[in-house]
């Protein structure tokens, strides 16, 4: 069980369980065919506005951390409950294009999908 991070241009472990691509765009020279990415969700991408305004900057990691659960909390996307799902019973690794492993969307989501993957363990019934 859990959730991680991890470039999509490392290689393919089998302990990365489910493989989920959680950028907006296809990574550049990636070819799909060797990528082994499972799921490609672009909904739970930032919005091209929020994407272009946090530009990778390090600064403004906290801001976009911010800016980027509100916009995943008020357009909630049903691929979010999915992904808690898989995680309740298998690892899933979010992967991402950014050179930086530590300022990132993949962070913020595997931290928000972490904190709903705790509620739903601490229900009662949650771990099955």
């Amino acid at each position: 069980m859990g959730i991680r991070t991890k470039r999509v241009y490392e290689p393919a472990t089998e302990d990365d369980g489910l493989r989920v691509l959680v950028d907006r765009y296809w990574p550049r020279g990636l070819r799909k065919e060797g990528a082994k990415v499972d799921l490609h969700l672009t909904g739970l991408a930032p919005s091209g506005a929020l994407r272009r305004w946090f530009d990778h900057d390090p600064a403004l990691f906290e801001r976009f951390r911010s800016r980027y659960v509100e916009e995943l909390e008020r357009n909630e996307r049903p691929e979010l409950g999915d992904l808690v799902e898989r995680a309740r019973t298998g690892p899933v690794t979010l992967l991402f294009v950014a050179r930086d492993v530590e300022h990132n969307n993949a962070v913020v989501l595997a931290d928000l999908l972490r904190q709903r993957l705790r509620l739903v363990l601490d229900r009662p019934g949650g771990g099955r």
